[in-house]
C-alpha cells in the first residue's frame, strides 16, 4: 500500500483500478485501469479535498516502433496511452491520469482499443474524445456523438498512429 495519502485513498477506494502512480513527476500522475475510468475520475472530481474539476486535455501516445531491428530493442510492449489532464481550480492542482490500452482490440488488426468515454463527468471530454478518435483511433463507449472532427468522416485511418499510411490521393486529388 502507497504511503501518499491520495494514493492510499484511491487504492483504499479502487483497489486493482489503481494500477501505477508517480506523485514526484514533474506531471504527478497515477495510472488507472480501463474499467474503472469513469469512478476515478469522478470522485476525483466530487471529493470536496480534491476538487478535479476540469479537465483540460486527453492525449493519447502510441508506444509502437515501426522499424523490426529498434522494435527487438525497444524496452516497452506496443500499446497506446491514454493521458488526462485534470486541473483543480480551487486547489490550484494539477494532476495526470494514465490509461493503457493495447493498440487493437482483441488483437485484431483495425479494431479499435475501447475505454469507457468521461464525458458524463467533464462536458470537455466531449470534443477531447473525438479528437482521440478522430487522430489516434480510440473508441469512448458511451461517448453521444462519437465521429471525426478534424478529419473528413469519409478518411480512412487515423495519423497520429506510428503505422499510418498517408493516402496517396484523396477524391482525386493527390496529397503527396
Amino acid at each position: 500500500m502507497a504511503e501518499h495519502p491520495l494514493i492510499k485513498k484511491l487504492q483504499e477506494k479502487f483497489g486493482d483500478g489503481i494500477t501505477g502512480y508517480c506523485l514526484e513527476a514533474i506531471d504527478p500522475w497515477i495510472e488507472v485501469a480501463p474499467e474503472a475510468l469513469v469512478d476515478v475520475c469522478r470522485y476525483l472530481k466530487e471529493e470536496p479535498s480534491l476538487q478535479f474539476n476540469m479537465l483540460n486535455c486527453i492525449t493519447a501516445v502510441d508506444y509502437y516502433e515501426p522499424d523490426p531491428k529498434k522494435a527487438a530493442k525497444a524496452s516497452f510492449e506496443p500499446h497506446l496511452e491514454l493521458i488526462y489532464h485534470l486541473w483543480s481550480i480551487p486547489n490550484k492542482r494539477s494532476l495526470v491520469l494514465k490509461v493503457k490500452l493495447p493498440r487493437w482490440k482483441e488483437d485484431q488488426v483495425g479494431q479499435l482499443p475501447e475505454v469507457p468515454s468521461v464525458s458524463g463527468v467533464w462536458r470537455t471530454a466531449l470534443w477531447h474524445e473525438r479528437e482521440v478518435y478522430d487522430l489516434s483511433g480510440v473508441r469512448f463507449v458511451g461517448h453521444p456523438d462519437l465521429r471525426r472532427i478534424l478529419l473528413p468522416e469519409d478518411w480512412e485511418g487515423h495519423p497520429l498512429r506510428k503505422d499510418y499510411q498517408f493516402p496517396v490521393e484523396y477524391h482525386g486529388i493527390r496529397c503527396q
